[in-house]
């Protein structure tokens, strides 16, 4: 595909190429919404660039990731436009971030750091600040050792005084000593959410969660049902932090219902880890709701992969299907959504844009049996 051009809102940053790479383990959607998602995790992060390059691909190479004549296509237009950063939309093993950069001459940057930058932006409270700092230490310790200390420097992580067999294992004493923290930090809130949710268990209220992909509409869904006054924007990951309120139907409390951080495709394995404390909310549930953004061409990719998250979480709870957004869909949209939905159940249609747009849920809610976990 036909590189693209983009104005950088930067004039010093170093000049930066975004490469788009749809391949077979990561198709969600169809290409141009793959590369849409793309373009809006770096524009979450508010990373400047200068130009864009997409492509496909066949089949990833082990050692490169990208094939012979794909990493020609890359290696020229870094060359002629002068490129210092080049930023892939997929997630590249340690050794094919190194091959390529070594290949392209230039910095690579991949999916994985791409998203746990835009993590690290917004996580707010100290818990949410732990888990991204274990998931950045787990990211950068296979990257650094064994690479000298050029990376590290580079990277921010750690200073050190020269290469050699010396820095890597100070490099490796490092790590090892910042997770240690880390848990230890981790541990102690953790101690104190399991009092809460101890508490909360013995008072017999049950906990709804809201699910769903990133950007679905899940924070709009909250400030609208519970009153959560929580940040909602239309970008991805716009909140990280776990939020709960009380869930007031006809003026009796039905439940506590929160919040959780939204998922996205290829999302890093070691992010999963590193909020399994926080998705760990998931397992005490009685009900959760999974929000869908039907607006988008891609939903029910979207959907799979909650799914496929929720089954390595080993979640499976009882869940509604909360269909948003619906009044961006033209008439002729509603009646194809009617057929499309029909092997999902239960669901809604909702818009969160009005209380009478929620009535929908709030009325399944009235009536739903909430058991509380034991």
């Amino acid at each position: 595909m036909a590189t693209k051009k983009a104005t950088s809102s930067d004039p010093i940053h170093p000049k930066t190429l975004l490469v788009g790479v749809y391949a077979p383990n990561n198709q969600i959607g169809n290409p141009e919404y793959y590369y849409e998602e793309f373009l809006s995790l770096v524009n979450t992060l508010g990373l400047p660039y200068d130009s864009t390059h997409f492509m496909k691909l066949r089949a990833p190479d082990n050692n490169m990731f990208l094939t012979k004549g794909k990493l020609e296509e890359v290696t020229k237009v870094v060359a002629d436009q002068g490129i210092e950063k080049a930023v892939f939309s997929v997630i590249l093993s340690p050794l094919q971030e190194r091959n390529i950069e070594n290949a392209i001459g230039c910095n690579v940057i991949d999916r994985q750091r791409l998203i746990l930058e835009i993590f690290k932006k917004s996580a707010h409270t100290s818990e949410g600040k732990i888990q991204i700092e274990m998931a950045e230490v787990d990211y950068y310790k296979t990257r650094i050792i064994g690479r000298g200390t050029e990376l590290a420097q580079q990277a921010g992580i750690i200073g050190t005084k020269g290469p050699g067999e010396t820095a890597k294992e100070e490099l490796k004493r490092y790590f090892a000593e910042k997770l240690h923290q880390a848990k230890k930090r981790l541990e102690t809130l953790e101690r104190a959410r399991d009092v809460q949710r101890k508490q909360r268990m013995n008072s017999k209220i049950p906990l709804i969660c809201i699910i769903g992909y990133t950007n679905a509409g899940k924070s709009s869904l909250l400030n609208r049902i519970a009153k959560g006054a929580v940040l909602a924007e239309d970008k991805l990951f716009a909140t990280l932090d776990t939020t709960t309120r009380e869930l007031y139907i006809d003026n009796q409390k039905k439940a506590l219902i929160s919040d959780t951080v939204g998922f996205i495709s290829q999302l890093p394995h070691n992010l999963i880890a590193a909020f399994k404390s926080t998705l760990a909310e998931l397992h005490y549930a009685n009900l959760l709701l999974h929000v869908v953004d039907v607006s988008n061409n891609a939903w029910k990719s979207q959907v799979n992969v909650v799914h496929e998250t929720l089954k390595e979480l080993d979640v499976t709870h009882p869940m509604i299907y909360v269909f948003n957004k619906i009044d961006k869909l033209t008439p002729e949209q509603r009646e194809q959504l009617a057929v499309d939905v029909a092997t999902y159940h239960p669901y809604v249609f909702i818009s969160t844009l009005s209380k009478d747009g929620i009535k929908p849920l709030i009325d399944v809610l009235r009536s739903y049996r909430l058991t509380p976990v034991q």
